[in-house]
């Protein structure tokens, strides 16, 4: 009897995992290139989700098939050994799992010979993988990220944050008009602040409300920049660095004249396609945030290019694709981007500074340094001391609001994120 195809979903997590830990590449930026554009939507779906899972559990993976081989295979063989261990681990069909992964490695040119390898081992993860999974430490952020924010923020803490990158996220929503009908609706919970919290959304453009421009997808913690911003109709405001387009939908649902720059086209017509779909205007534009001489403005947000250390919990191949090596260019670029911003303001204007990072040097230290360099510029605490929702543990010693992914734990957490009101 002929053995069927293995599966196209998870060929391509193989393929997702071979490069995000093998060539440092971000799983965001291989989708956006089209490395999984041959599979239809719900093995796209899956390709992706089933690489994620393995990535937040790679460090219990890898402590589980140490006890099971003598060296570490080939990177290849050894990302469909983890992906098989990960899936047998979360309750996967072990009959299904593993003569899929055996067929996949079985067709490898180079390293079709270790299929008996890959049967042995899954079929002992499936024997009693499971009883141990949950007995594993909850997988640790990498060294370079981890050391820097033990320091900053405490062991206890970023243990915390840990728990909460392990356990994922749920969706959020932007409502534009009431959230608590649109979460008695879609059966979501009414967050704190505003948002609206799925936990089993299904396909999300199928949802009630997504064709009609009713919502859109944002993190709870994404979504408060704007709050901070507080737009009123009729202001002129710059979204400076707009993609993928949450807060510039706020900001035009808001009522002001919007002015969306971002340096991408591809990212910027993103923005122009969900602004179509919400029905809102805005004015686009693709260019440098450095370059832009327009205004002078009523407010600015200013969602500085940054680590994305925040997103995690959503994104958990950052650690592993990236070495933290470029995050002083990214620092300095922050710097530059916000000395331009107040230069855009008018006199009393306002700008909002955050950035999707939990390294206080990407937030904190940024508008410490920023108010040094312009001695007109000060913090407005107000701004966040006055949102709904908002634990005042949260607010900083300068008057910022920091959010870290280990608050609402009860809730499902939140994006890291670093948010302050600066008034010229």
């Amino acid at each position: 009897m002929s053995r069927s195809a293995p599966s196209p979903a998870r060929r391509s997590a193989v393929y997702l995992l071979d490069q995000v830990l093998g060539e440092g590449r971000l799983m965001s930026d291989l989708v956006a290139s089209g490395a999984l554009d041959r599979l239809d939507p719900a093995d796209r779906a899956r390709a992706q989700r089933l690489a994620t899972d393995t990535l937040r559990g790679l460090d219990r993976a890898d402590r589980l098939l140490k006890r099971h081989l003598r060296k570490p295979p080939p990177l290849h063989v050894f990302n469909i050994l983890r992906l098989g261990t990960v899936e047998l681990c979360m309750g996967g069909d072990a009959h299904g799992v593993v003569n899929d992964l055996v067929g996949l490695i079985g067709g490898h040119r180079r390293y079709g010979n270790l299929k008996g390898l890959i049967n042995a081992v899954l079929r002992k993860m499936a024997a009693d993988g499971a009883q141990s999974w949950n007995d594993l430490r909850v997988p640790r952020l990498r060294r370079w990220l981890r050391d820097p924010l033990v320091e900053a923020w405490g062991a206890g803490a970023v243990a915390a944050m840990e728990k909460a990158h392990f356990a994922g996220a749920p969706l959020d929503l932007t409502a534009r008009g009431d959230a608590a009908a649109l979460a008695d609706r879609l059966g979501g919970r009414l967050l704190p602040t505003g948002s609206v919290r799925l936990s089993d959304p299904g396909q999300v453009s199928a949802l009630p409300g997504y064709a009609e421009g009713e919502w859109w997808v944002q993190d709870a913690a994404a979504a408060l920049p704007v709050q901070v911003l507080a737009p009123q109709t009729g202001e002129d405001i710059l979204d400076l660095c707009a993609a993928p387009g949450g807060k510039t939908l706020q900001l035009c649902a808001a009522g002001a004249d919007v002015t969306a720059l971002d340096l991408s086209d591809k990212r910027m017509a993103r923005v122009r396609e969900n602004l179509d779909r919400c029905g809102l205007p805005a004015t686009c534009l693709v260019g440098d945030a450095l370059d832009h001489s327009g205004g002078p403005y009523d407010a600015i947000l200013l969602d500085a290019p940054c680590s994305a250390t925040g997103t995690i919990r959503r994104h958990p191949d950052l650690p592993f694709a990236k070495d933290g090596s470029e995050f002083g260019a990214l620092i300095e670029l922050q710097a530059a981007m916000l000395d331009h911003a107040v230069g855009l303001l008018k006199p009393g204007g306002r700008l909002v500074f955050c950035t999707c990072s939990i390294l206080p040097d990407e937030g904190e230290c940024q508008v410490d340094e920023a108010c040094a360099r312009h001695p007109g510029l000060r913090v407005d605490r107000d701004a966040v001391a006055g949102l709904p929702g908002i634990d005042p543990a949260w607010i900083t010693e300068e008057g910022g609001l920091r959010l870290r992914p280990d608050y609402w734990p009860d809730l499902g957490g939140m994006d890291g994120f670093y948010i302050a009101c600066l008034r010229a």
